[in-house]
């Protein structure tokens, strides 16, 4: 008796009650509660996974699908055809979380489903529907997930779970960019009620309008993704997902400059207890940024310090030093901001686009200090921690790096030649005695660090040392030893045993070889050594010199253009003045030096001014000065330009000198300013240069090169330049 109904129990076959509850019990707990686990742990591990771009607006729901769609392996079912039993299960292959969970969701549904007339008898399978529609969501099969929800809705209309299984159908539509049928669906589920629910959760009610925000967001109706995640944040029964919605919305009042509502959104989120640590403390971050008023931005300060020396906050160092640094740069406190930006970067853990925006921002400052090449060191590990070399921000710092570069290259030929030069001056008994200094702070500093290396070693192996009994000495120390080795090594090289073994050269003979061989030994302390690499020859001499002065002119020059400092610009090219630079140097210094003072100093401005129309009164540079063109306030449209430029480019390749010449004279006047404006000007230098004298080219290869020295045009022509003049 008790085996028949036992059996009675298993079959799907028999609609009675103890089968029907046998099967919802067996579905429940046998199957769901294990795809249930899966689909758990696979959200879990995404959220795990999941890094936020704090730095920007952060995606209403966490999850970062791809653009290319996941396909399950070994699977192929279809809900409207019954699912097809006889794919490949037998083939062992490790499956995700999500694909176990779809597994174990048809399994309920093949091996438990009681659909008697067209009504389904186990109450179970409603769910176990839920379950594949959401495991193909996260799979990102959203069509197939939709399809799934549609059959709960359709064939299950008064199940308890029917409003739940409405909102991930929107979700899944948003995410298949059909927010407007997003949108109505839950329009109908929270203000048309057509559910059998007469009053809405909490909880639902939450989800809901977290869909609503989502299609909203995603259709850039900021105003509606407001009003619902405003909805969506009035109970917070959701802790992670209430949490989240707060913070994005917090982000959106302050991407939109409303910073007062912003900083109320953030004050609730950080007295959110329940809310998840990374929300808490990023919504203090988010405070100190939004915070206008000097009597709360103390207040500001105050948490962040308290925030900094908890020890459980160590992980968001990086980001808390950052913003209380932001803060006191604010306050015009640079030498505090400096010292946080630089505990952010030596925060552990940090990521790689905070320790980008604190590298910008150290560079920013040693820029604005006018400490070119510390700002460039701090440019180049943006670049270096960027992974996106496209986003406009990097691209402008790829800029300033670049023309950094060439300022400190410069900076570099002026150093170091101005240092050879002083020493090929002085005198032999002078350069010996500089360079015996010189080696004896050497000897002194290598000495220092030997003996520094020596204790680390000591230290680290002093338990060994004990353990022998002789600890004093040191071949008794295998480590300590090792490290003499390499040390030895590295400052004399391999030597023999042999006397006068320090010698920098030496003779030695082998066996009955009459051959004489020099050996090559480190040579750091060898004063003579040093005095001979001073050039003495009158050629290279006068490279350096000529080297060093064109370096000077052309700092000179990107202080000037590029970087609008003119007090920098000032100081070298007057000293460049000061050196009897090369003669085609003299006019363009007296023009930059002329340019600069009539904004500062119309008394020295005056006095290039007289140089120039003195000494130079032929030049373009006089007859600016004597009569300075109107600017014509329509200029010519670019394309109009453009078209021109081609036109005198086919003349010039005609052989029409003069015309380019007469026609780059007539549309100039109108187009200052513009890009083409080089182009014309460097077309009509090399037109001068097919058609008149050596000099005139000249000239004509000057003015561009001075005018437009730090762009293309200008360089080409300097070039140019050169090998004429040579």
């Amino acid at each position: 008796m008790v085996s028949l109904v036992l059996l009675d129990a298993c079959s799907t076959k028999k609609n009675t009650f103890i089968s029907r509850n046998y099967q919802a019990l067996t579905t429940n707990y046998n199957v769901l509660f294990n795809g249930q686990q899966a689909l758990e742990n696979g959200i879990t591990s995404l959220n795990e996974n999941y890094k936020d771009d704090w730095f920007e607006i952060l995606p209403i729901e966490p999850i970062k699908f791809e653009g290319n769609k996941v396909v399950l392996r070994n699977m192929n079912f279809n809900i409207n055809s019954g699912f097809n039993s006889n794919s490949n299960s037998n083939q062992k292959t490790e499956q995700t979380p999500f694909e176990k969970a779809e597994e174990k969701a048809v399994k309920a549904i093949q091996k438990h489903s009681m659909n008697f007339d067209g009504f389904e008898r186990n109450r179970k399978i409603d769910d176990a529907y839920l379950l594949l529609g959401k495991a193909r969501y996260y799979s990102q099969r959203f069509i197939p997930a939709i399809e799934a929800f549609n059959y709960v809705i359709a064939n299950y209309p008064d199940a308890d779970l029917i409003a739940e299984t409405k909102i991930w159908r929107a979700k899944a539509n948003v995410r298949n960019d059909n927010e407007e049928r997003a949108i109505e669906t839950m329009n109908l589920l929270l203000y048309i009620k057509d559910t059998l629910e007469t009053d809405v959760s909490d909880r639902i009610k939450e989800q809901a309008h977290t869909a609503m925000a989502m299609a909203y967001f995603k259709t850039d109706t900021l105003q509606k993704t407001i009003k619902h995640l405003q909805l969506a944040t009035r109970t917070l029964k959701l802790k992670d997902q209430g949490a989240r919605n707060l913070f994005v919305l917090g982000q959106v009042y302050a991407n939109r400059g409303d910073k007062d509502s912003a900083v109320m959104v953030f004050k609730r989120l950080v007295d959110f207890k329940q809310a998840p640590k990374k929300y808490r403390i990023h919504g203090e971050i988010e405070l100190a940024k939004n915070t206008t008023s000097d009597s709360a931005a103390v207040l500001v300060m105050n948490r962040l310090d308290n925030l900094i020396k908890d020890r459980e906050n160590r992980k968001f160092l990086d980001e808390l030093y950052f913003q209380r640094a932001v803060l006191h740069q604010t306050n015009d406190s640079i030498a505090l901001a400096i010292d946080d930006y630089n505990k952010s970067l030596r925060s552990v853990g940090g990521s790689k686009k905070q320790r980008t925006f604190t590298h910008e921002r150290l560079g920013n400052l040693y820029f604005d200090k006018a400490n070119y090449t510390i700002a460039s060191a701090h440019y180049d590990s943006v670049l270096q921690f960027a992974e996106d070399d496209k986003n406009l921000r990097i691209r402008r710092v790829m800029r300033k790096s670049k023309n950094l570069a060439e300022l400190i290259k410069n900076e570099q030929i002026v150093t170091e030649n101005d240092s050879i030069l002083t020493l090929a001056n002085l005198s032999k008994a002078d350069q010996r005695v500089y360079f015996e200094g010189y080696v004896s702070k050497l000897k002194k500093a290598d000495e220092e660090l030997a003996q520094l290396l020596l204790n680390r070693a000591n230290f680290s192996s002093n338990n060994s040392l004990q353990s022998t009994k002789k600890q004093g000495w040191y071949f008794y120390n295998p480590q300590v030893l090792s490290f003499g080795k390499s040390e030895f090594k590295k400052f004399w090289g391999t030597r023999r045993l042999e006397d006068n073994w320090r010698w920098s050269t030496k003779r030695s003979a082998r066996n009955s070889e009459t051959d004489e061989k020099k050996e090559i030994v480190n040579n750091r302390y060898n004063v003579d050594d040093y005095i001979a690499q001073i050039p003495t020859d009158k050629s290279i001499l006068d490279s350096l010199y000529a080297q060093r002065n064109q370096a000077l002119y052309d700092l000179g020059l990107i202080y000037k253009e590029q970087f609008k400092n003119a007090d920098l610009a000032i100081k070298r090219f007057q000293r460049l003045e000061k050196l009897s630079p090369a003669k085609e140097l003299i006019l363009p210094l007296n023009w930059h030096l002329y340019q600069i003072y009539k904004v500062s100093d119309l008394a020295k401005s005056e006095k290039y001014k007289n140089t120039i129309l003195s000494n130079y009164p032929d030049t373009v540079f006089a007859k600016v000065i004597q009569n300075p063109e109107e600017k014509i306030e329509e200029e010519v449209e670019e394309d109009v330009v453009q078209e021109f430029y081609k036109k005198l480019y086919y003349l010039y390749k005609d052989n029409k000198f003069e015309k380019v010449v007469s026609k780059v004279d007539s549309i100039v006047p109108t187009i200052r300013g513009n890009e083409l404006e080089r182009k014309l000007q460097l077309l009509k230098a090399l037109s001068v240069g097919k058609n008149d004298s050596k000099e005139a080219y000249k000239k004509a290869l000057e003015f561009v090169s001075v005018n437009f020295g730090n762009f293309e045009e200008g360089k080409k022509a300097k070039e140019i330049l050169k090998k004429l003049n040579k």
